[in-house]
């Protein structure tokens, strides 16, 4: 009869079998150890330089890039050559139209007839054509992009820097700190290009019934002109007016018109940069982005918002040009009217209350918006077309 199983039968005695069994999942763990060392190994030596081995995630998902250095100098020079082309792109679409513009603001004689009526920017434009030849109609252009590049250049730089600098957090980002930047790139921008409008604005006034002036003598006219006082009741008096000339003249001359243009840059610049940038975060709406704005480029900054479509960022553009010429137009009239002063009349050089009531006294209130119209035709192409072209310029730059 065969005895039972034992309990000690079913426990299993270690052999050699166990022993191999034990050895293999050993090497198998010591396996597992060197695997996972190496691949840390492996990532840190990749972090150190991507470029060696990248995995297949890398290779498929693109590296997400750092916040972009706006005060280093590839950002600097980058924003500055991407103004620049901007402004005088959008200044070469509308210079026929600032021309005329130029002509209705000063009060030429020969233009006024044209005036205060849309079928007069057309006849005026025609006359110029008539007169002058197609190269009338860009009559100080060349001095325009002269100074365009520059003035655009720094104004969308400054924008850029000072921003960085008042909105350096997103919960900062209110309309009054983009009010305050934009009004403060406009003014650093025009201080440092106004010679050169001054010099535009004088090219364009003239026509060829005046008879066409150099570029050189247009500099020394302006150099040589004096703000006269009061003109003297006796003899005696001339070595006072003497006195009070001469400290007036010369390179000073070439900031005729500069205060009021301080006054109206700061709407002006300030408005448009407000509006626009206001008007691109509505058309960013998630509840319409889908239709308004386009992929984010690989190459785009950390936190960059997503880029508008041709279409919505042209609107956004004309909005802003339209907000901005007619918060600042009176003051743009008044200091044209200062800028021609020394062409016109006996010479001397009026201040901005005198300015305001000479317009008064020929137009009424209403001459203060003489142009306007034109003026809206000119500006709202002229800032679409400019943030238009810089926002796309700072996308093929990587900015």
């Amino acid at each position: 009869m065969p005895t039972p199983p034992t309990l000690m039968s079913h426990v299993p005695m270690p052999g050699n079998a166990q022993q191999s069994q034990l050895r293999e999942r050993e090497a198998i763990d010591i396996d597992d150890d060197d695997t996972s060392r190496r691949g840390q190994q492996q990532q840190q030596k990749q972090r150190k330089d991507p470029a060696l081995c990248p995995t297949d995630d890398e290779a498929t998902v693109p590296r997400a890039k750092s916040p972009v250095n706006k005060r280093s100098y590839d950002y600097v020079w980058r924003s500055a050559v991407a103004g620049g082309f901007a402004g005088c792109a959008a200044k070469t679409i509308v210079a026929p139209l600032d021309r005329v513009k130029i002509l209705f603001q000063s009060h030429n004689p020969h233009f006024v007839k044209y005036t205060g009526s849309w079928f007069g920017v057309g006849a005026a434009i025609k006359d110029i054509y008539r007169q002058e030849g197609p190269t009338g109609l860009y009559r100080g252009h060349s001095a325009t992009l002269l100074r365009i590049f520059p003035y655009a250049a720094i104004k969308f730089l400054a924008y850029e820097q000072i921003r960085a600098v008042v909105i350096h957090k997103k919960e900062h980002e209110t309309p009054f700190r983009r009010l305050i930047s934009g009004s403060m790139a406009g003014v650093t921008s025009v201080f440092f290009t106004y010679p050169l409008e001054l010099i535009r604005v004088r090219l364009a006034f003239e026509t060829r019934r005046d008879g066409r002036s150099s570029l050189r003598s247009i500099c020394k006219q302006i150099y040589h002109e004096h703000r006269y006082p009061k003109p003297p009741t006796s003899s005696s008096a001339v070595a006072s007016v003497v006195t009070a000339v001469a400290p007036q003249s010369g390179l000073v001359n070439f900031y005729r018109g500069f205060s009021p243009t301080l006054l109206g840059m700061l709407p002006y610049a300030g408005m448009s940069f407000l509006t626009h940038d206001t008007a691109g975060d509505l058309l960013r709406h998630p509840k319409i982005a889908k239709w308004t704005t386009l992929p984010q480029v690989e190459n785009a900054p950390h936190g960059k918002a997503a880029p508008l479509r041709s279409w919505a960022e042209l609107f956004a553009g004309g909005i802003a040009g339209l907000v901005s010429q007619t918060v600042s137009y009176p003051l743009e009239v008044v200091r044209r009217r200062m800028q021609v002063g020394g062409a016109v009349g006996d010479g001397h050089r009026l201040r901005i209350g005198e300015t305001a009531k000479l317009i008064i006294s020929e137009r009424g209130l209403r001459g203060f918006f003489v142009g306007l119209t034109i003026g809206y035709v000119k500006v709202v192409p002229m800032v679409a077309a400019s943030f238009y072209t810089y926002e796309r310029l700072k996308m093929a730059l990587g900015i």
